[in-house]
């Protein structure tokens, strides 16, 4: 449609045929610099034991220092407990990566995981259409 050919002719053609100052008017698209619309990033799912509370101590350094390393890595982008709205005994976690290996490494490394905090995981694609920049 407008193709760089297409936009230079008609500069060169408004150029030499006006002698005053011309404005080219280019469609948006054509000089859009905007990022993709979509991104892939893989959501790590984590459903804890009943008492994690009282069972998570000795594991819970281990846990967070290797998600600091994937996080300084730029492989984890965000992660938390969750559960009801309310209830003080999280019933999981939920992680960000940005490819499904991170993930993988995390759940391979993670004291939580082969310490039995962790009774089951799973791993989704997930597929951000809108962010903030």
């Amino acid at each position: 449609m407008w193709g760089a050919s297409n936009i230079a002719r008609a500069s060169v053609m408004a150029f030499m045929t006006k002698s005053t100052p011309t404005q080219v008017l280019l469609p948006a698209r054509a000089v859009s610099t905007t990022t993709a619309l979509s991104a892939t990033q893989f959501l790590l799912k984590y459903d804890y034991i009943p008492d994690v509370l009282e069972k998570r101590g000795p594991f819970r350094e281990g846990h967070l220092d290797l998600a600091k390393q994937l996080i300084e890595e730029g492989t984890c982008l965000a992660g938390g407990p969750t559960g009801p709205v309310g209830l003080e005994v999280p019933t999981g976690a939920i992680f960000t990566f940005t490819t499904e290996e991170a993930a993988k490494k995390f759940v391979e490394g993670d004291p939580y995981v082969s310490n039995g905090i962790v009774t089951q995981h799973s791993i989704e694609e997930w597929n951000v259409v809108v962010q903030k920049e």
